[in-house]
């Protein structure tokens, strides 16, 4: 505790903690992204002429500000859900942004540790957050949450990101900073103007690149939003009343509608125990000319596995006269990437005991294969992800396929309350929308609720914490973006190309340098 103290004892320190807290106010709801740029420049500032002990050391206060502020709203699970005294809850979410402020850290004294002139910092911060941010999206399960290039989602540098997504937009990030510090320090243009060429290039490689239109399909859709409270979610008693306010809530509306849409587990009830509710749900979707996805979790007796699941009831095909659902149809998703401790709990022989927070309802989901099938409802193939998942660039993409129609996602955000949480979900899922080029359905228990055009970059949502349907025509795209065909291979022989050229600078410095004091 008296080096956590210490790391605080002086203005570098303060100067790079504050930096931290200050990118929070880049992303959603408040969307200020130049603040993204100013503060890794003051971080730039604070880790430069240092050891690789002190770049480290203000690295992890950037970082720590950084996550503290940016995914306080964890603590809103953990404080009103979790069952643990405040002081412990604090305690976890501390620790937990000192796991992650490990990551800019290394970064940080990576390219103090190697680099020997001002480019080869520029390069070297550049490779090393490559490298540390993939890292933070693998180790442990994984957490993306919160990287450089989401606080360009609304910036007029999202143009970029059917190009070099978003991991590409971090890396830019990184780039247009240092280059700027550097910059104001040396007082000489050539570091900006270099950031200038870099972003030209991009423009024109993404417009002589860009096959992008609208489809001449455009489909209605009916987005439904129930505002479950959590804390009855998971009551038995209240699987019938939720069930029939979604399906209450719908069949008002569904009339002229190609698809309608439902919620993370929006039936409570485990799959093989609503059987009479969905095949009535099936029935009722087909005679009205539609389909119905939905989330739901899957209990398979047989095997003891249960899954966290989205399926396809009513029409499958425009074509058909009847609906097509059966219990364990192929016309279904089941959740990959898992919450730990929400969807399962690591060690849970030992931690579920603790308290609460480790044994929560539907907190022992098994894992669902890493690539599945697009869903089909009614013609159209939508490429689905559950909740946490659409933080995973790669995993989202590796189920891209050259028919899918729309991105969908569904989440419950309901454990996050009034927190900017709900909104930065919704920021992520938007840039998903913008690499893949393609429209936008997502769909919570209350709130964010919309559709999203990638090619007009126009957002309809239904208010948070309410119960209510949003009816949206979502037109349907043609086309697709490099980052769909390619994915962050560009970037990563870029990173590698960059790696060698430093790599390959020093090694001709240290041959010179032995040369001349053995010869010279």
């Amino acid at each position: 505790m008296s080096k956590l103290f210490s790391l605080f004892s002086n203005k570098h320190a303060w100067l790079a903690f504050i930096a931290g807290l200050a990118m929070t106010f880049s992303y959603a709801p408040f969307n200020l992204w130049p603040i993204a740029i100013f503060s890794l420049v003051a971080a730039c500032y604070v880790t430069d002429k240092h050891s690789t002990r002190s770049a480290a050391k203000y690295g992890f206060a950037f970082g720590f500000g950084w996550f503290a502020l940016g995914i306080s709203w964890v603590h809103v699970s953990i404080a009103q859900f979790g069952g643990l005294p405040l002081p412990v809850s604090l305690l976890l979410m501390g620790l937990l942004c000192a796991y992650l402020a490990i990551y800019p850290a290394l970064a940080f004294a990576f390219a103090a540790r190697f680099s020997q002139s001002a480019w080869q910092r520029i390069t070297l911060l550049i490779v090393g957050f490559a490298i540390t941010e993939f890292l933070r999206g693998k180790l442990l399960t994984g957490f993306p949450w919160l990287s450089f290039g989401y606080a360009f989602t609304d910036s007029p540098l999202n143009i970029f990101a059917p190009l070099i997504g978003e991991f590409g937009l971090t890396l830019l990030a990184v780039f247009l900073a240092s280059s700027i510090y550097y910059s104001i320090k040396a007082k000489h243009a050539s570091f900006s103007l270099s950031a200038l060429v870099a972003l030209l290039c991009l423009y024109l490689t993404s417009s002589f690149t860009a096959s992008i239109s609208y489809s001449d399909k455009r489909i209605s859709t009916l987005l439904v939003q129930g505002n479950i409270q959590q804390s009855l979610r998971w009551e038995p008693e209240q699987f019938w009343p939720t069930m029939s306010k979604y399906r209450d809530m719908t069949r008002v509306e569904w009339s002229e509608t190609d698809l309608v849409v439902w919620p993370e587990a929006a039936i409570p009830e485990i799959e093989d125990m609503a059987a009479p509710f969905l095949e009535g749900l099936d029935k009722a979707a087909a005679f009205n000319n539609t389909a119905v996805i939905t989330g739901i979790p899957d209990y398979q007796f047989d095997t003891k596995a249960v899954y966290n699941t989205l399926i396809v009831l009513g029409k499958k095909y425009p074509d058909s006269s009847e609906g097509h659902y059966n219990y364990l149809h192929s016309n279904r998703y089941q959740k990959h990437q898992l919450l730990p401790i929400g969807e399962f709990v690591p060690f849970e022989d030992i931690l579920r005991p603790l308290a609460p927070l480790f044994n929560l309802a539907m907190s022992s989901f098994s894992r669902g294969e890493r690539v599945q099938n697009n869903l089909i409802a009614n013609g159209l193939h939508i490429l689905p992800a559950i909740c946490y998942e659409i933080v995973f660039s790669n995993l989202v993409r590796d189920n891209f396929t050259e028919q899918s129609d729309i991105l969908f996602t569904v989440s419950n955000d309901a454990w996050f309350g009034d927190s900017h949480g709900p909104h930065q979900h919704m920021q992520i899922a938007r840039m998903r929308a913008l690499e893949l080029q393609r429209p936008l359905i997502r769909v919570t228990n209350n709130g964010i609720t919309g559709v999203y055009d990638p090619i007009s970059k126009t957002e309809q949502t239904i208010a948070q914490f309410e119960a209510n349907v949003l009816k949206a025509k979502v037109q349907l795209i043609n086309g697709f973006s490099p980052f769909s065909k390619y994915g962050h291979s560009p970037i990563w022989i870029l990173v590698s190309l960059l790696t060698l050229t430093v790599l390959a600078n020093n090694t001709k410095r240290a041959l010179l340098s032995r040369f001349e004091k053995n010869f010279l």
